[in-house]
This record gives structure tokens, sequence and C-alpha cells, in this order.
């Protein structure tokens, strides 16, 4: 008797735990229905290589078209950016040497040719290849130095902004430089702005060939 009793509770317990099941599914949705929210919740960015896609590639970082951004360049903002590099060079007539060359008439004078400073033997390498320190070869050595000149003694890390470069090298132009700004070339501005080398424009210094190893971030060209 007792068993048949046992048995029955069991039995009323597994269907009444049914009966519980099923009544919540009807009654539940008619007091809580589910409607899509109104407006979405936060987007997470998430890079494409951790979903196993390719991440879009950074924009090419080239020389811009020289007869066209120096003179809209900010020289007030380049000198302001050179304040850090005070600490090593000297950028008065004077041309007094420091931890680093003066630099006063740098852009346009041969590399490795100040006066009185003992260069590193990456400074005099690149010298014999390059006969002056034209646009184009300050705007790649301070986006980093020791990664465009291995051995040089200019150990700052470098300046990545393209426009802060440009304002310096607008500015060190101010300081006695004898190289001229080319005239605009349009075309290949246009071209440069699409992330593709710019074509020389007219009148512009010929570039010497850089190192092997050229180009990433600096701020203090040392010559």
């Amino acid at each position: 008797m007792s068993d048949e009793l046992s048995t029955n509770k069991v039995l009323g317990a597994i269907l009444g735990a049914a009966l519980l099941t099923v009544g919540l599914g009807v009654i539940v949705p008619e007091f809580f229905p589910l409607e899509p929210p109104k407006k979405d919740g936060f987007k997470v960015d998430v890079p494409a290589d951790l979903l196993g896609g390719t991440a879009a590639p950074a924009p090419a970082d080239i020389p811009p078209d020289w007869g066209t951004v120096l003179p809209k360049a900010d020289v007030a903002a380049g000198q302001a950016a050179t304040a850090i590099c005070q600490a090593c060079h000297n950028f008065s007539a004077a041309g007094t040497n420091m931890i680093g060359p003066g630099l006063y008439g740098v852009v346009g004078r041969k590399p490795g040719s100040h006066p009185g400073f003992a260069y590193s033997q990456g400074m005099t390498e690149f010298s014999q290849k390059q006969p002056v320190w034209d646009y184009e070869h300050i705007y790649e050595f301070i986006k980093n130095p020791g990664q465009y000149i291995p051995g040089t003694k200019m150990t700052f890390a470098g300046l990545k902004d393209p426009q802060a470069r440009i304002n310096v090298i607008a500015y060190l132009h101010t300081l006695g430089s004898n190289l001229p700004v080319p005239k605009p070339n349009p075309a290949a501005a246009a071209t440069a702005a699409k992330g593709a080398p710019a074509a020389p424009a007219a009148g512009a210094a010929p570039a010497g060939a850089p190192p092997a190893t050229a180009s990433a971030p600096a701020a203090k060209p040392a010559s």
C-alpha cells in the first residue's frame, strides 16, 4: 500500500511539473510579449583579424608634392614641434654643435658635413650616397631616424604625423636654407593624396638613393 502511494506521489509530481511548464509557456507571453528593441544597443567594433578576416591596410605614408604643401605649411607649428629637439640641437645661425649638430641651414646641406661634429658611421655612409638633405630625405629621416639610417646617433623615436613633419621642414627651410621650393605639381599632388608615389615636381632637387632600410617615426633632423 505504501509503495503504491509513493508511486502515485512521484507520478503526481511529474504531472504537476509538466502542467506548470505548459502553463508558463502560455501565460508568460501574454504578460511579457517579445518585441524587438526600439533602439539598437552599443556597437562594438572588433578588429577584422580577430574574426578571421583581413584588416584594411593603413594608408601609404609617402612624400607629398613639396611645391603644393610647403607654401601652405604651418611654420609656427613646425617651430613649436622642434621645442623637444632643442635639448640636442641648436637652431641659431651660430650653428653651435651640442649633442647633435647645429641645424641652421640644414635643408639643402650635405648630410654629415656640419663642421666640428663627429658623425656616426651610418650617417657618413649615407652622405656618400646622398648629396643634400632635400625635403624627401628629411621627411623620411625624421619619421624614424634609427630605421632610416641604421647606426645614427639620433635616438629620438620620430614624428609619425606626416603634417607635423611637413611643418617642421617648412620651419627648417626658413633657417638659412639654400634649397628652392619646387613649383606645384597638381598631378603629383593628386597622385600622392591617393597613396601612390608622387612624380617629381618641376625644379625639385634630385633625390639620391636612400639607404636600403628606409622609412618609419622621429622629429629632430640631424645632419
